[in-house]
């Protein structure tokens, strides 16, 4: 089978916006199914939960909660070798994510005037992690050991259930070598209503980090606006690849393949400003996909790729920055010098012998990113995401005799005198 990829030469700049869209959607059936949805889970709770895990998901359960005993089943399920893997995979997440501890900040912005922020970890961190196509248990290692290593109380864990009504032992093993203890066979819609509303069996949480389909994120999207935070808005994955004339068409063609493979509504895409390694990738992408296991997957993803031809590496750069990708590879012959130019991505891999699966599992960095060019705003998950910031400030009279008169003016000139009496009464007071 040939697999038609859409080839784009030296776009307009008027047309780039469209040109760099992704595959849509009907949001208003998404956003109505949405709705209904966690309006069940918040009136019915578990009962809710349960009966739309028999319609998404399409196995019957007579419970979410995993048991200790598929939890012990699990571990004795999974070989050896990918346990010494995810081992691998966790002591360098952990590596990465205990360097970026903040540290506090404090200063004396004027005598007698300290000011200072602490990291505090958020206590209830809920993860969602997706297991429609394929189990990703690397996405428990992503979202556990950073929540783990920032001090969050209590971890609650979603991911839905297989046809048989279970998890994938990987998923649990993952789950057991993080130290998450609250795991629950929920998926998709009911997952995220489950864990901001609370239920009978699921604890109500502060914060719900991880990835999922259309379906997640939006209802990510309304629960942050009934008080619950979320990490960022995290669909359907995609990369781009950066290559010229020296870039190897094989390495191109699989980086784009392993993106493809997640599924249909996954995007690739590829910026050159070589003809010649087009046409090469093309054909590449014809002798691989057909050994995939997952080729329907990628090939329907394939059909909304997209390849620009453009002039030189500026253009290179401002095209990729304009299209802000979840994941971005750079396999040009300026690597580094291009790197530095990056202003919009989730996560950059640079070089050639730095793919971005790299990243998904084993390199360190985590694999949680933003997508559909949220990039321009949002960061990928890191330690910061399972903290919040609090500031201190402790005056001293002498202080307050330095600043409070400014403090009085600005009240004052707000009409708020409560404001500036509070300063006043203080100033007043017989020593």
């Amino acid at each position: 089978m040939n697999i038609t990829m859409r080839i784009i030469k030296n776009p307009n700049r008027k047309e780039w916006k469209d040109l760099l869209s992704r595959p849509a959607i009907d949001t208003a059936y998404l956003d109505n199914t949405v709705r209904k949805v966690l309006d069940n889970i918040k009136k019915d709770g578990d009962e809710a939960v349960l009966r739309y895990t028999e319609k998404f998901d399409h196995v019957k359960l007579d419970s979410n909660i995993v048991s200790k005993e598929e939890r012990v089943s699990a571990l004795k399920m999974v070989d050896s070798e990918l346990k010494s893997a995810m081992k691998l995979a966790s002591e360098n997440i952990a590596k990465f994510h205990e360097a970026q501890k903040p540290p506090v900040v404090s200063i004396e912005t004027v005598p007698g005037v300290r000011c200072w922020q602490k990291a505090v970890p958020v206590e209830r961190i809920g993860m969602y992690v997706p297991g429609g196509t394929a189990p990703l248990f690397s996405t428990v290692l992503m979202l556990a050991i950073p929540a783990k290593i920032a001090g969050c109380k209590e971890l609650v864990l979603c991911s839905p259930p297989d046809r048989d009504g279970f998890l994938n032992p990987a998923i649990l093993y993952a789950a057991h070598l993080a130290g998450v203890d609250k795991i629950f066979k929920i998926g998709g819609i009911q997952a995220i209503g489950a864990m901001a509303y609370g239920t009978a069996t699921v604890l109500k949480v502060y914060k719900i980090i991880g990835p999922g389909n259309q379906y997640v994120t939006s209802a990510k999207q309304m629960v942050a606006r009934e008080g619950v935070a979320i990490d960022m808005p995290a669909g359907p994955s995609e990369v781009a690849v950066l290559a010229d004339d020296t870039s190897n068409p094989v390495f191109i063609a699989s980086d784009l393949l392993a993106q493809a493979e997640h599924g249909t509504d996954s995007q690739a895409v590829l910026i050159t400003n070589s003809e010649q390694i087009i046409d090469k990738t093309i054909s590449e992408i014809q002798l691989q996909v057909s050994k995939l296991p997952r080729r329907n997957l990628a090939e329907k993803s394939l059909e909304h790729s997209k390849l620009f031809l453009v002039k030189d590496y500026d253009e290179m750069m401002e095209l990729v920055n304009a299209y802000a990708p979840e994941h971005l590879i750079i396999s040009t012959s300026n690597a580094d010098a291009l790197a530095e130019k990056v202003v919009n991505a989730g996560s950059v891999f640079v070089g050639e012998y730095t793919p971005e699966s790299a990243g998904d599992y084993v390199s360190g960095t985590n694999h949680t990113l933003p997508t559909n060019g949220y990039a321009v705003a949002y960061s990928g998950v890191n330690l910061d995401s399972y903290f919040k910031k609090i500031t201190f400030q402790s005056i001293t009279r002498e202080g307050l005799e330095k600043i409070g008169p400014a403090i009085e003016k600005m009240a004052l000139t707000e009409d708020l005198t409560a404001h500036q009496k509070s300063v006043a009464l203080r100033l007043d007071e017989k020593q």
